[in-house]
């Protein structure tokens, strides 16, 4: 397999080209490869293509972020990068282009080149960003449109860029004012088309989480315990409330998922949110609350707890990320504590039942990058019903405190 080659030469550079510019030029450029690789101008080699993925960078930081990652997707799978720098310093009114190839040889597979197409614009073709990208997809594979940073939501440029898309994928957890847009996104659960997906990094980030906790619950003789929860805490870093959005996208998953109601909820003073949802006949309690951020984003989650009693059986779960060492009646510290390799990256879950003996669980996690969540969540697809129905509930929660 190809490495990713960041700093490698464009196969063609225009400054104030049109659309139609850049189509004469990835034209020639995907003639030449298929004629070089089956050896004859007469029987081209196919061209392997499954996905266009498309990101918008404002700022030119994103821009390398979006470069870097999309070219990561394209090692592993056969597809086409288009990358926009929105309000890019162009003198002049149309484009200024760039196309990049890399050649991947599978040793059991036909050659395929993965194509980066990088495009700065300016004024008036940010805002029909649709038209601009329409004649350059490929027919017949899905399109994935990805906003660095924080979308426009409501505005006519996202709109339009979303009209020849399949999905939008966002990272709310890069949003500038994440308590204001992060409710506008949930909103566009509502206008959104029927093909249209919405997908959120942040969301893939707590999959360890979702899987710890729905792990707690999968054997049979603790189903009893999903109608005896009575409690639920979540630890986060930072105070804001816009800093709640992951704890309150875990607190959506179980609410959604179990039926509870919204009935209140109130924020006080240093981060600290109270919430009570009603579950069928009971209540159920709800807390986040700030810990100290030292090392860790503002907004990540840092612990969650569950507890509660069902057919006269107490239990309670704690799921903590990199929590602080602990040592046991004899002095000595858990195993855990000597196997740790990465402690960001190891979470441990803590199982109560009843009177018998705590069950320790040290899950290592692997190293996150856009590439690799982009890759998970786009290969099961963006239109994700748990997902939708989690980030409404999440963002009821968020602006009732």
């Amino acid at each position: 397999m190809s490495a990713v080659q960041p700093d490698a030469q464009p196969m063609w550079h225009g400054e104030g080209v049109t659309v139609a510019d850049v189509l004469g030029a990835l034209g020639e450029i995907r003639y030449r490869f298929a004629r070089r690789e089956a050896g004859d101008s007469e029987h081209l080699h196919p061209r392997n293509c499954v996905m266009t993925l498309i990101g918008i960078a404002p700022t030119e930081a994103h821009e390398v972020v979006a470069k870097r990652t999309t070219q990561a997707i394209g090692m592993q799978h056969p597809a086409q990068a288009i990358v926009i720098r929105e309000e890019a310093p162009i003198r002049r009114r149309h484009l200024d282009a760039w196309i990049t190839t890399d050649v991947r040889r599978p040793e059991m597979a036909c050659a395929v080149e993965c194509e980066l197409i990088t495009l700065h614009v300016h004024g008036k073709a940010a805002d029909h960003l649709g038209a601009l990208l329409d004649p350059l997809l490929v027919s017949g594979v899905p399109t994935y449109l990805w906003w660095l940073g924080t979308p426009p939501f409501g505005k006519r440029e996202l709109l339009d860029a979303l009209r020849v898309s399949d999905g939008l994928v966002v990272d709310s957890a890069q949003f500038e004012e994440p308590y204001r847009s992060f409710r506008r996104m949930a909103s566009m659960l509502k206008v959104a088309h029927h093909r249209m997906g919405l997908a959120d990094l942040q969301w893939s980030r707590l999959r360890p989480w979702r899987e710890s906790i729905a792990q707690f619950f999968t054997p049979s003789d603790r189903r009893v315990f999903l109608g005896g929860i009575s409690e639920l805490g979540v630890d986060y870093a930072g105070e804001g409330r816009g800093n709640r959005i992951a704890a309150s996208l875990i607190t959506g998953w179980i609410a959604s998922a179990l039926g509870w109601k919204l009935r209140r909820a109130a924020a006080g003073a240093g981060g600290v949110v109270a919430a009570i949802y009603q579950a069928g006949g009971r209540s159920v309690e709800v807390n986040f609350r700030s810990v100290p951020q030292n090392d860790r984003v503002p907004g990540e989650v840092s612990a969650v707890r569950i507890a509660g009693a069902a057919g006269g059986t107490t239990f309670r779960l704690s799921v903590m990320h990199d929590p602080p060492r602990s040592r046991d009646a004899t002095g000595s510290s858990y195993e855990w504590d000597r196997r740790r390799g990465d402690t960001e990256r190891v979470l441990l879950t803590l199982i109560e039942i009843g009177d018998g003996e705590p069950l320790r669980h040290v899950q290592q996690l692997e190293p996150e990058d856009e590439a690799a969540l982009l890759i998970e969540l786009l290969s099961t697809g963006t239109h994700d019903d748990v997902f939708n129905r989690s980030l409404a509930a999440a963002s009821d929660l968020v602006e009732s405190s």
